[in-house]
């Protein structure tokens, strides 16, 4: 009887031993199992196959290269508005792409998180004609940001009703294949088409970009990565213990790429070294063919990691967290001028537009006050801080140098310019909303966005945002109050009254959302994440 009981206290001992190790350790479960599947192995050369040797006679058709920062705040560019931490931190090679060429200063995100403006980068089309309304995000991930976030009285709304058996696998939400990316629009006109870095457009086999359009892609397929192993000896670390998002990503995220669909294997160095690297050599072996490379940065989105080089390089920057930050903004610019000057050094400058932008602004849960100065909001939000987004073309005796244009365009329009320079088909079969802003303003109406019941219209100078949570519209005028400052909702009643019937009308056209939106997070409109909570601080509630 006694060795029974004991033998049963072993066991009741070891079961309980097992849920704790389970409930410390169930943070990490996507990246153990992700580990345990696709192990990561060490660092291998890739070889872009490279194209003629001399260029072929008759005239020759532009390279294209779109360079996509990763929630990079409207004020982190010291051309809009100074820089980073009082100006400290500049950025002389992303200035120079707007100096050089076309500077668009009323450029909008097609949406205030990344993976629905990615997609609609690639298509031409709002997400939501096809049901990409809300970031691509694995079940596991929705569900730890419903356990923090919480701001005061504001918690995080979990839709655990939501979960159903026809939810898509995290990897299989994307873009549907029976949508027409960029890249497959100008590979069928005889472009080479390269992607290097970010995708977040889906993991399946069949929705990576190498079956997207892309001949080849060295790519972070999900939404962030690594920059480095935390314990590199290379790598200065700022983790953001407020933040949900931090923590999985500290977590579960792994210094990883993939190339053309491989297993995953190491990055050699600073993700964005490597990512700079990699985009020279892919233009170097297309130099005598037109290419369109898709460059897409992950910087400066967390986890917050810079090399010790770049960080010692900013000493007047006291707060730790804002000098790995600027170091991150400094090194990206940097690399960025080195992909410029490697197109005047192979001789291609004049022949290549460039295309400089972010997939939305600064991030909240960054802790860092100003990233989207002068405008209100965050990522995440449809206010101008979340939306209003750089946008600068450069093309050497096609536009010239110190243009600005006022005109409402954005992502949105990337598809069809794009498309008309490297003399490719823009889909017929289709609603496509892009236009090509290289032959003039854009003539649409209005600009539309939408993540659940959060929704916003753009119509002339008068924007309208409309919110579930609170039960609210705002409504400015853009001309008078650019920074959103007035909300004349109750004194021009009629307008909004307008306004909201348009975004009524415009959801009518769009598709059921392919996955559900399983969380809505509270985001506080003038303050990061980091700041306490005090009552009368506006507010929005965000869907995934």
């Amino acid at each position: 009887m006694r060795k029974r009981s004991a033998a049963l206290g072993l066991l009741v001992l070891a079961g309980a031993g097992g849920y704790w190790a389970f409930e410390a350790n169930k943070l990490r479960l996507p990246g153990i199992m992700q580990d345990w599947r696709d192990p990561v192995q060490p660092n291998r050369p890739v070889v872009w196959q490279q194209g003629p040797a001399a260029t072929p006679a008759g005239p020759r058709r532009p390279n294209v290269i779109l360079i996509v920062a990763d929630d990079l705040g409207y004020n982190d560019i010291s051309l809009n508005g100074g820089g980073l931490a009082g100006g400290i931190v500049k950025t002389p090679n992303i200035d120079a792409i707007a100096r050089e060429g076309l500077n668009f200063t009323t450029a909008y995100a097609a949406n205030a998180t990344c993976s629905p403006s990615r997609a609609a980068m690639m298509t031409g089309r709002y997400p939501t004609r096809f049901g990409f309304e809300y970031t691509a995000v694995p079940v596991e991930f929705a569900e730890n940001l419903s356990h923090g976030g919480a701001l005061g009285p504001l918690r995080p709304v979990f839709h655990r009703e939501l979960i159903t058996p026809d939810i898509p696998d995290y990897p299989d939400m994307g873009v549907p294949a029976s949508e027409v990316t960029i890249a497959e629009a100008v590979k069928a006109a005889g472009y080479r088409t390269l992607h290097v870095g970010k995708w977040h457009l889906g993991e399946a086999p069949a929705l990576q970009p190498q079956r997207q359009g892309f001949d080849e892609s060295l790519a972070v397929l999900g939404g962030a990565a690594m920059f480095l192993p935390e314990d590199d000896p290379d790598t200065v670390n700022a983790k953001l213990p407020w933040d949900p998002i931090d923590r999985f990503i500290w977590a579960n995220l792994r210094h990883a790429v993939t190339f053309n669909g491989s297993k995953r294997f190491h990055p050699k160095g600073h993700m964005t070294d490597y990512f700079a690297d990699e985009a020279i050599k892919a233009i170097a072996a297309n130099r005598n063919r037109p290419f369109f490379l898709y460059l897409a940065f992950n910087a400066p989105h967390t986890p917050l990691q810079a090399t010790k080089e770049d960080y010692a390089k900013l000493p007047q920057i006291k707060d730790h967290k804002t000098r790995v930050y600027g170091a991150m903004i400094a090194q990206l610019d940097r690399r960025i001028g080195d992909v410029m000057a490697k197109l005047k050094e192979l001789g291609i400058d004049d022949e290549t537009l460039v295309i400089f932008t972010s997939d939305n602004g600064g991030a909240w849960y960054n802790g860092m006050p100003g990233l989207n100065a002068p405008f209100r909001g965050w990522k995440a939000t449809f206010f101008e801080g979340g939306i209003r987004t750089p946008f600068f073309l450069r093309w050497p005796g096609h536009i010239a140098p110190g243009t600005q244009r006022g005109d409402v365009t954005g992502h949105i329009d990337l598809f069809a310019t794009i498309a008309n320079v490297a003399g490719a088909a823009v889909p017929a079969d289709r609603q496509i909303d892009s236009e090509n802003i290289l032959a003039g303003p854009a003539k649409r109406q209005a600009m539309y966005w939408r993540s659940g019941d959060y929704r916003a219209v753009r119509m002339g100078d008068w924007k309208l945002q409309v919110t579930k949570r609170p039960e609210k519209a705002r409504l400015y005028n853009l001309a008078a109050d650019p920074t959103e400052r007035h909300d004349l909702a109750a004194s021009d009643p009629q307008r909004v009254a307008v306004l909201r019937a348009m975004i009524e009308a415009q959801n009518r056209g769009m598709a059921k959302p392919i996955w559900p939106g399983l969380i809505e997070g509270p985001i506080r409109i003038d303050v990061p994440l980091d700041t306490p909570w005090q009552d009368g601080q506006d507010y929005i509630y965000w869907t995934n």
